[in-house]
């Protein structure tokens, strides 16, 4: 009789230990993104930090020195949703912030739908273009809807495409207003959402000003030029909050918002898994290349946003109970003011709108008169497939002389058409190519312009340098059951998402095939 009392107790404990075990998973997921974030300027500004921020999650997490994304091109909007799905843009269906509405002949933004009217804004907004799963959306099947996903951003695109189908809600700073808004999409906005909004910039815009935070700001130089110059930006003018939201004092205004719907969104107070996604900025100025001491005070600020964000986390759930990931969108240099034909570096322009009218003309002679060329975009050409179909010409053959044609221009390095990248023609660089192509929207014709040379749209005013520069980028698991590591394996950000899943113990969204990372002994 002992004996079998005391086998019953060893096998209560043994089932109340796979219990235990069994149902450990972290309280709350809060994935970091960073628009703009670069290695490099990360460490050449380590001096101006905080002990809290940056130096905690380089030393104290799984730190990834080497990553990359799968495809190109990489803007803010193809990269958050990319780091959602765990998949590239030809499975998710964001191939940049905008593209060409082939039916309609009118560009057509990333989360722009005008079936769900905005909640303190007149953007329209939903995430239907986003074609698979998330991070959040599996989150919300896996637990039946008792998780919370939330998601801040200064940006729309950014806010929406990080949260999902399924979230609870998504907000960001609007463009006209400055106050903070979200979507009919998710639902009635929560009662805690009218304080943010109460809160937001556009109360204070007209005092802000933006200025060094301390001395220290600017003593590190960390480029060739010895420039340094003291600065002080205001904020004026109908474009004021598209500026203030390339400032170092826009982060300031996502942690506050992050904080209180920490504090008042019930997110990571009981045992099933919350997420929240955050987007800061670490970009240029102005939509030009800042001067060397606006970008480390725009670090620098960052570093004090992240450690006050660590802290509320602390105070709130736990970071032994938080599982925290931190990486880039990549960077897209803009800075379009060097002239390169100064140092007799090879460069030129390519204007897309002159390029597609002599296309059109090759097209009418070689078949007759017609428009062809439907519309253009970017680097992408869109033909009439209605005008190909009436005159029984095969879509195949046409692109083939189009990419003929289009070799002979200056400035051209590559084409690729919509054929060759679908049938899986190999030539190098252009598995990145077809990873960023997706059939629904990108166009029949892809042209790849000559680093150096400036990509322009006169239609829209646009001037664009083509660089193939690498820059690094970190990636940075911290919290719950990860330990220190410093890893130089070359990783991509689809695995984040399958990583994520693996630690929540929940399915990968459901276009994503690639492996978690995995810690040694872990």
């Amino acid at each position: 009789m002992k004996k079998q009392i005391l086998t019953t107790v060893f096998a209560s404990i043994a089932m109340a230990g796979m219990v235990a075990q069994t149902s450990s998973v972290p309280r709350l997921v809060v994935g970091i993104t960073i628009d703009q974030l670069r290695s490099d300027y990360l460490h050449a500004f380590m001096p101006l930090y905080g002990e809290g921020g940056f130096r905690l999650l380089l030393e104290k997490g799984q730190v990834f020195s080497n990553v990359q994304y799968q495809h190109t091109p990489i803007d803010r909007a193809s990269a958050i949703a990319t780091i959602a799905t765990g998949t590239v843009p030809y499975n998710h269906g964001i191939i940049a912030e905008e593209w060409m509405h082939r039916s309609e002949l009118h560009t057509n933004f990333c989360v722009d739908d005008r079936q769900y009217k905005g909640v303190g804004t007149s953007d329209c907004s939903s995430p239907k273009n986003l074609l698979v799963s998330t991070i959040g959306d599996e989150l919300k099947a896996a637990t039946k809807g008792k998780a919370l996903v939330y998601s801040v951003a200064p940006y729309r695109e950014a806010a929406v495409l990080a949260a999902g189908h399924a979230a609870d809600w998504a907000m960001w700073i609007d463009n006209q207003s400055g106050k903070w808004a979200g979507t009919t999409y998710y639902g009635q906005e929560p009662s805690w959402f009218r304080y943010v909004q109460s809160s937001g910039v556009s109360n204070r815009i007209a005092s802000l000003t933006w200025k060094p935070t301390n001395e220290s700001t600017g003593s590190y130089n960390y480029y060739l030029t010895t420039t340094q110059k003291p600065f002080s930006h205001g904020f004026t003018g109908d474009s004021r909050y598209r500026i203030f939201k390339t400032s170092g004092l826009v982060n300031e205004e996502v942690t506050k918002a992050a904080r209180y719907c920490l504090e008042n969104g019930n997110a990571g107070i009981d045992e099933v898994t919350d997420y929240l996604s955050i987007c800061y900025y670490a970009g240029d100025f102005k939509g030009v290349a800042a001067t060397t001491t606006e970008l480390q005070d725009t670090y620098k600020r960052l570093d004090d946003e992240l450690s006050t964000l660590l802290n509320k986390i602390d105070q709130l759930v736990g970071l032994d109970k938080t599982l925290i990931f931190l990486t880039s969108t990549g960077y897209d240099d803009i800075d379009n003011s060097e002239d390169f034909a100064k140092y007799r570096i090879p460069t030129g322009e390519f204007n897309i709108n002159r390029c597609s009218t002599l296309l059109n003309m090759y097209l009418c002679a070689m078949f007759g008169n017609g428009q062809y060329v439907e519309s253009y975009y970017g680097n992408q050409v869109y033909l009439n497939h209605k005008l190909l179909e009436q005159k029984q010409l095969k879509l195949a053959e046409v692109l083939e002389h189009c990419e003929d044609f289009l070799f002979q221009f200056s400035g051209v390095r590559d084409v690729f058409t919509a054929h060759r990248i679908t049938q899986g023609a190999w030539t190098p660089g252009i598995s990145s190519i077809r990873n960023g192509f997706n059939p629904k929207c990108s166009g029949d014709i892809i042209i790849e312009v000559s680093p150096g040379w400036n990509l322009v749209n006169e239609d829209r005013g646009t001037k664009k340098i083509q660089r193939d520069s690498f820059f690094e980028f970190p990636l940075i698991f911290f919290g719950y059951n990860i330990k220190a590591e410093q890893a130089a394996t070359p990783v991509t950000t689809d695995c984040i998402a399958p990583t994520v899943a693996h630690h929540i113990r929940i399915r990968a969204p459901n276009a994503c095939s690639s492996a978690p990372l995995f810690q040694k002994g872990i």
